[in-house]
């Protein structure tokens, strides 16, 4: 986990009460604020709020990050970083092409179920245009290893003839992330409008299968 999402465990009593901490007061300020973003969108969040969650004195939600944009790009960082993390885990170069595919779609659309903080998120900054993450100087440098992992896995799977070679990594993560976000983002009004309940565990789970089928079946030359 990122420091944001694990802090989620420290009690505000803890972080209050280990100031000498520098890496878990930061680390606590970043889930507090999470929570307070994901629940109220970046126009409703307070960093009154944020100190009170944290367990922390305003000051030092300054002290950290300067002010609150810089505190909201902070925690846009640290989720692209958690996420990134998880992905490199995945250890996909040593993988055979066809399985580390599945793996990664597989990966993408159950951290999606599992992290709608992240998700809410994205929401918000692209409601922005991406206003705050354009300052980031972090989030290519973050996204490198993904395009990179993602190419390894399209060249071995075309020099065995699994796949398709006229991929490009970029357009296909695209698309795995599309097929997952859009329906994660969307199950409420979508199980309204066609009478399904597409946040059943049943319908959850069918939807994976879903993703890797279509992305599968796309790559096949």
């Amino acid at each position: 986990m990122t420091t944001a999402l694990a802090a989620k465990k420290v009690t505000p009593k803890r972080a209050n009460g280990n100031a000498r901490d520098p890496e878990r007061t930061r680390a606590v300020i970043l889930a507090a604020a999470t929570d307070e973003i994901t629940a109220k969108g970046l126009g409703g969040a307070r960093v009154d709020e944020i100190a009170e969650r944290a367990g922390v004195n305003k000051r030092m939600i300054y002290h950290y990050f300067g002010d609150k944009d810089g505190l909201y790009l902070a925690v846009l960082e640290a989720a692209y970083a958690e996420i990134r993390s998880e992905e490199i885990k995945l250890d996909l170069n040593k993988r055979d092409p066809v399985e580390g595919m599945r793996e990664l779609v597989e990966f993408t659309w159950n951290y999606y179920r599992d992290h709608p903080e992240f998700l809410s998120l994205l929401a918000t900054e692209n409601l922005h245009r991406a206003a705050y993450l354009k300052r980031s100087k972090k989030i290519r440098e973050l996204h490198s290893p993904l395009v990179g992992m993602i190419n390894d896995l399209l060249q071995r799977g075309a020099k065995a003839k699994v796949f398709r070679n006229d991929v490009d990594p970029v357009d296909l993560y695209i698309s795995i992330a599309a097929l997952g976000f859009f329906y994660m983002s969307n199950r409420h009004t979508l199980s309204t409008i066609f009478g399904r309940d597409l946040t059943a565990p049943k319908s959850l789970e069918s939807r994976g299968r879903h993703l890797v089928d279509v992305v599968l079946s796309y790559l096949r030359p």
